[in-house]
């Protein structure tokens, strides 16, 4: 269930921010109102998934690194963002280090 929640407040996440690129500086009220929903749906996701016992430490490296990676693609896939040699290795480095937070913590 832990994991359901942090999913939730990380797709919550990933929606507000795409969201506010899409609200073109709060000007367009659809998307300026699935930022706010979003933003907070997230923190409410991410603390239940606190409350249940997931640790601080692997919530938030998993939440924000996953986050970063998602928006990093759907800006590349579909609002015409581009994605340098760089930046495609800090997304793997990025995931690596999700995997050794998730690995470290299972001990």
């Amino acid at each position: 269930m832990m994991f359901v929640l942090l999913a939730l407040a990380i797709a919550s996440e990933v929606s507000a921010t795409i969201s506010l690129k899409l609200s073109e500086g709060f000007t367009k009220p659809a998307p300026a109102v699935v930022v706010v929903i979003g933003y907070v749906a997230a923190f409410v996701f991410l603390s239940q998934a606190l409350k249940r016992g997931m640790a601080v430490g692997v919530a938030y490296g998993v939440w924000s690194a996953v986050g970063v990676v998602a928006v990093a693609i759907i800006g590349a896939l579909f609002l015409g963002e581009r994605l340098t040699a760089i930046q495609i290795g800090g997304i793997g480095l990025l995931v690596l280090g999700v995997l050794a937070l998730e690995l470290g913590g299972a001990h």
